[in-house]
Parts: C-alpha cells; sequence; structure tokens
C-alpha cells in the first residue's frame, strides 16, 4: 500500500456501510479490509436478509435491516455512504446528526443546491466526497510533475470515459435517482480537470445526448475554460464501448495516463511522461499495484482520528456540483454557462 502522510490510527475507526450495492460489495468493503485503521463493525440495507448474507461474507459483526438502525448504532465512528445518488444527502445528514463522520460515494448531491444542505452538519463531523482517484500514487505522482514544472505551464487536458450500460433496471440509468453520464463519470472528469490546473473552470459548455427511452444524459461532450488559456475537453458515454485516457499537454511536455479512473488493484499502473516529442524516447513510469478504496479508506480513518489531513472537503465537493451544474444549464441554453 502507498504511504500517505500521517500515522496509523491508534484506535481503529469503527466503520458503518451504507447500502449493500455494488460498489460496496466489490470495491468499498474488500479494500477497509485491507487498511490498518479501519475496521467493519456493522452493514445496513432495506432487507435484513440482504444486510445478512452480506455480512457474513466479509465477517462484519452486525447486520441491519433499516439504514436508521446503522445510523442510530453508538458503536459506529464513520459511515461510506453508498446508497443511490438521491438519497446522499438526507442519510448523509442523519448521520452526521448523530455525530458519525461520513464517506459519500460521488456524487455528494444531485446538484449544488442538494449538496448545500450538507452545510447543516454539526461541527467536528468529517464529511467528504469518495473520489478514490486522488489517493492513487499515479495522480500524485501527476501532480508533482505538474508542480514541478516539468511539462511547463499546462494548456490543454483532455479525457475520455466510457462503458457500456444498457438496462433500464440499472440504477444509473434512471434518472429520477440521479442517473446519467455527467452525474457519474462527469463527476470524475470535473474533479480531474480541477485537480491538473489546480483551479476552477471559468465557464463550461456541453452537448449532451439523452436516451430516448430512459431519459438519462447517455453521451456528453464537455468543455471548459480554467482561464489564462488553459483548456479542458471530455468525451463521456455509458453507452459506449469501456475505454478511458487522460492526456495532458503543457509547452514543454505531456503526460497520458492509461488508467485514470478505474486502475485495477491487481496489476502495474502506468504514466507517460514525453519531454522530447515524436520519435524520441518517451518515459514510462510504473506503479506498484495498489488498492486506492483502501488508501481513501486509511486516509480519512487517520484523518477521523487526528493522525492525517483530509484534503478535500465539503466546499470541495460543492465546487464540483457547481461545475456539473453549469453544465446541465450548458444542455438548455446550448452556450457557455458559468459554475
Amino acid at each position: 500500500m502507498s504511504k500517505l502522510a500521517g500515522e496509523v490510527a491508534t484506535e481503529k475507526v469503527r466503520w458503518g456501510i451504507l447500502s449493500t450495492a455494488r460498489i460496496a460489495r466489490q470495491r468499498v468493503v474488500p479494500a477497509m479490509l485491507k487498511s490498518p485503521s479501519t475496521t467493519v463493525a456493522a452493514v445496513a440495507s432495506r432487507s435484513l436478509d440482504t444486510a445478512r448474507h452480506f455480512a457474513a461474507a466479509f465477517d462484519i459483526p452486525r447486520a441491519y435491516g433499516s439504514y436508521q438502525e446503522l445510523i442510530d448504532d453508538p458503536e459506529i465512528d464513520a459511515i461510506y455512504n453508498a446508497l443511490p445518488n438521491h438519497l446522499h444527502v438526507e442519510t448523509t445528514l442523519a448521520a452526521a446528526a448523530k455525530g458519525k463522520h461520513v464517506l459519500c460515494e460521488k456524487p455528494i448531491g444531485l446538484d449544488r443546491a442538494d449538496a448545500l444542505r450538507l452545510k447543516a452538519a454539526p461541527a467536528g463531523v468529517l464529511i467528504g466526497e469518495a473520489f478514490m482517484i486522488r489517493h492513487h500514487p499515479q495522480w500524485q505522482e501527476v501532480r508533482k510533475i505538474l508542480a514541478a514544472g516539468r511539462i511547463g505551464p499546462v494548456r490543454a487536458a483532455q479525457t475520455f470515459f466510457s462503458f457500456l450500460n444498457v438496462d433500464p433496471a440499472n440504477i444509473r440509468n434512471r434518472p429520477e435517482t440521479g442517473g446519467g453520464a455527467l452525474l457519474d463519470i462527469g463527476c470524475y472528469a470535473i474533479a480531474s480537470a480541477r485537480l491538473i490546473f489546480d483551479a476552477e473552470p471559468v465557464r463550461v459548455m456541453a452537448l449532451i445526448d439523452r436516451d430516448p427511452a430512459m431519459k438519462t444524459d447517455r453521451s456528453a461532450a464537455i468543455l471548459a475554460n480554467f482561464g489564462d488559456g488553459r483548456q479542458f475537453s471530455a468525451q463521456l458515454s455509458t453507452q459506449a464501448f469501456r475505454h478511458q485516457r487522460v492526456g495532458i499537454v503543457g509547452t514543454e511536455g505531456r503526460i497520458e495516463m492509461e488508467t485514470p479512473f478505474s486502475a485495477p488493484t491487481d496489476e502495474k499502473s502506468k504514466i507517460l511522461l514525453d519531454l522530447h516529442g515524436p520519435g524520441q524516447p518517451a518515459e514510462t513510469i510504473v506503479f506498484p499495484p495498489v488498492d486506492q478504496y483502501a488508501l481513501q479508506a486509511e486516509a480519512f480513518s487517520r484523518a477521523v482520528r487526528g493522525t492525517g489531513p483530509w484534503q478535500y472537503g465539503l466546499d470541495d465537493a460543492l465546487a464540483n456540483m457547481a461545475a456539473l451544474d453549469a453544465l446541465f444549464r450548458s444542455e438548455r441554453s446550448g452556450t457557455w454557462e458559468t459554475p
């Protein structure tokens, strides 16, 4: 596991998992079991049988048949909120009211107005948006390269992120629960662009195609102006062949990332650093296999115990939602919009 700032928590954080969704089953809980500062103490589902089966699979001590029971559990320190998007804010607020720290699946709300309600959370409760990519060593290395000026001032960044999901019953394809490409994967594009430029977009524009039956945004081409000639573009789709790439071009070089968002846990990751141009050798930077979800859980747990920082709080999440809101406004207006 990659070393993060801060010390391992002297007392493990007792986590409760809100929802037995696939992200919790396949990614979050297996990752938390690798984190030395965490223990998974309980899981909740709307079905007690489902919660019990989930708990048995991971040796989780307690299973609840309602979300509120988990929220009320006095022996839970932090909650991972893996519920559908439209339930994120209300359940996060309910947990925070009980003194629980919350790491919430992205997007943190349906829009900025929805997410703003989280400002009512009690002081001292840590609320984070779960962009696990920020904890992967490849993104940390990219930030170091950019900060050191190795590729010169960044002029352009491009993202491609797609997968194929045409199941109308899937939660990602239901507009009433916050489905669609922009909220599901566009949030990654915006968050990574803000990381690359270390700034907020000045204006954005979106060309969106909606599924005629499901009504969700299934494809989107987005543009963002970060000021001073810095431009970002992204192509997103939930109904195309699975693919992802990030390219960053400065005045003196470029960076290419092969698996910027879904880096495998059992394979090496690598980025390409090209400082010489076509026909010349480029440097390949290789990273050992890591679980970015485990790194995220460890960082959040350390922050809960006060042994490490948490860099991305509620204001960061609100800034990301503001850009997404502006993209949806651009769909309606057909022109540039200001976040």
